[in-house]
């Protein structure tokens, strides 16, 4: 993918019981980077990432995908546009296997009559073996049941899950909380590996350690409107402390 613009937003509002929390947001993410999105709580990082992720539609503003206007009304709608969020808590099932979770909404059939049908257990169970080792995770089996594993592990699923269905765009909301050092690595190694792979992020976090390491450029919001936008090179964590 180019490094021309993929996604872009003009506009945004939001209010919540009468209080805006978004004012007349506007960004550009190209498609080859991975934007870290700062701020404390209550700046408006979460509405934003809802709006993109459909959870919420905005009041206000317009959202382009490589030049195009949309109208992102539901989490199905993001996906078809590319756009797969990736949450610290719920973003796996933790009662169902690696491989239903992988292919869950999106099941592979055996025969299917209307859009119905057997699911086919070993081409799911093949293809996330596949899928898991494109992102560097080797479990024991498809078969294991994602409460079973690790935290890293699990948002390792997670990603593997956006990479098999071509995502465009990852959203990754806090992925290192209550992580081990050894997990934080490895989910900042998926993030770095994003454009490589030719696709676009946004990281958000608390940890401006990790933001620094893992992200092309910075944005920090406060109260509701975009304070921030600088290349992380030339960034450091008193800077963004000194703006946010």
């Amino acid at each position: 993918m180019s490094g021309a613009g993929f996604l872009e937003f003009d506009g945004l509002e939001k209010s919540y019981s009468g209080m805006q929390v978004l004012k007349g947001v506007s960004l550009s993410l190209r498609g080859d980077e991975v934007v870290g999105l700062v701020g404390d709580n209550g700046a408006g990082k979460s509405t934003l990432i809802n709006i993109l992720s459909g959870k919420h539609r905005a009041d206000a503003g317009r959202i382009r995908v490589e030049g195009r206007e949309v109208a992102i009304r539901s989490p199905a709608d993001a996906r078809r546009l590319g756009i797969e969020t990736i949450y610290q808590y719920n973003s796996t099932v933790p009662t169902m296997t690696v491989a239903r979770n992988l292919f869950i909404g999106r099941e592979i059939l055996r025969w299917q009559i209307g859009g119905l049908g057997p699911m086919d257990h070993p081409r799911m169970a093949e293809a996330a073996t596949e899928a898991l080792a494109e992102v560097g995770l080797h479990l024991r089996s498809p078969d294991a049941i994602v409460g079973e594993l690790s935290g890293g592990q699990r948002q390792g699923v997670a990603i593997a899950r956006a990479m098999h269905f071509r995502s465009r765009m990852l959203i990754l909301d806090e992925p290192t909380n209550h992580l081990s050092v050894k997990e934080t690595n490895k989910v900042i190694d998926f993030v770095k590996g994003l454009k490589a792979q030719g696709k676009c992020g946004i990281f958000i976090s608390h940890n401006l350690h990790h933001v620094l390491e893992c992200c092309d450029r910075i944005i920090g919001m406060a109260r509701g409107e975009v304070v921030m936008d600088q290349p992380a090179a030339r960034t450091s964590i008193d800077d963004i402390q000194n703006i946010l």
